[in-house]
């Protein structure tokens, strides 16, 4: 992975951050649960995407503007605190960036699928585990979020998140074969 500011990088960054932005902005990132948290999210999934693709500054900008976006959004109390709306977020692309430079080596499509399933997670739990010490919910109240709401979101994460990252990096690969094949016809 290339170090510092790339064009590619910002460019990234600025369209997982417009999808970001445009989730919040109509609410199709929120999807409302009768549950104490009040909407189950995809939010985070750019943030994941950031975090694999481009490493984890890239993915906490991205959860940086879904933190911002839940907290402008918000529509229970819980949310109206940035320590948990905002602070746990910054840290979605992150985990995920971890986890999948931790298992690229194994089976890079089992380290995409696991990094998003560990970066829906750290949302799910660093949020709740911010609502509980902020006394917004009781630890009971945060499981049963927990399990109602974060394992059906880690399990959208692991999918669509395999299906981003895979192909846009089958894509990177055909696109430098091709480019192989064209140069070596051209040598005939």
């Amino acid at each position: 992975m290339e170090k510092g500011l790339t064009v590619r990088r910002i460019v990234i960054s600025g369209v997982l951050g417009a999808i970001a932005i445009l989730l919040g902005v109509t609410r199709l990132g929120y999807i409302p649960v009768p549950t104490a948290a009040g909407n189950a999210t995809i939010m985070h999934i750019p943030a994941v995407i950031g975090g694999i693709m481009e490493g984890w500054p890239v993915g906490m900008v991205i959860g940086l503007i879904f933190g911002v976006s839940s907290f402008l959004n918000a529509t229970v109390p819980l949310f109206k605190d940035p320590l948990v709306a905002i602070l746990p977020r910054l840290f979605i692309g992150v985990f995920a960036y971890l986890t999948y430079v931790g298992l690229r080596r194994v089976n890079p499509y089992f380290a995409i699928g696991a990094a998003g399933f560990i970066g829906s997670a750290s949302n799910t739990i660093l949020v709740l585990g911010m609502a509980v010490l902020r006394g917004y919910m009781t630890f009971g109240v945060a499981v049963g979020v927990a399990i109602t709401n974060g394992l059906p979101e880690a399990v959208v994460s692991v999918i669509v998140t395999l299906a981003v990252v895979a192909s846009w990096m089958n894509l990177g690969t055909r696109k430098k074969s091709k480019l192989s094949d064209d140069n070596a016809a051209g040598d005939k």
